[in-house]
């Protein structure tokens, strides 16, 4: 568990499932299926994250991993992929998502032998990729109408090793 100025960041229990929902809920246009988050939970224990504060969860990361061609090559590579990751609005801007990202990413590099990291951002969620950009992924190419609403996503990577 790491400590941040009145945050504790530590892996997400299965208890933590409903406040992560709600915080999906209220925070991005994404949402899915309980299972879906107690799929991921139970399958990438590791790299799953909460921030809480006073024993109130306010942010999370959730991330699985997969197999695929490396966006840095040719050549087959286990991947992490952060699925979604979100703060609530009024926690933002106190490095909780840096942490939870930096967190999970250290577990995706140890814990599950990830050689990169993938995700994809909105292409007008400006705040998160400049987050990105300043946590070293790179912007590889966009994504047309990868949203159900029809919005173009950023697709970004960062090599572990």
């Amino acid at each position: 568990m790491t400590e941040l100025q009145g945050f504790a960041v530590r892996k997400a229990e299965p208890k933590d499932i409903p406040a992560v929902m709600r915080i999906n809920l209220d925070t991005l246009p994404e949402n899915y299926p309980e299972y879906f988050f107690r799929q991921i939970q139970e399958r990438y224990p590791e790299a799953f994250y909460v921030a809480e504060t006073e024993g109130k969860v306010v942010g999370y990361i959730m991330c699985r991993m997969e197999g695929g061609v490396s966006t840095f090559g040719m050549r087959w590579v286990r991947r992490g992929h952060i699925v979604s990751v979100a703060v609530q609005r009024e926690y933002r801007r106190q490095k909780l998502a840096s942490e939870l990202i930096k967190q999970s990413m250290k577990a995706l590099d140890t814990v599950y032998g990830a050689k990169e990291v993938i995700l994809e951002v909105r292409i007008t969620n400006h705040p998160a990729i400049e987050l990105y950009d300043k946590l070293g992924f790179k912007r590889i190419r966009i994504l047309r109408t990868y949203y159900r609403n029809g919005e173009d996503a950023q697709f970004m990577a960062i090599a572990l090793h």
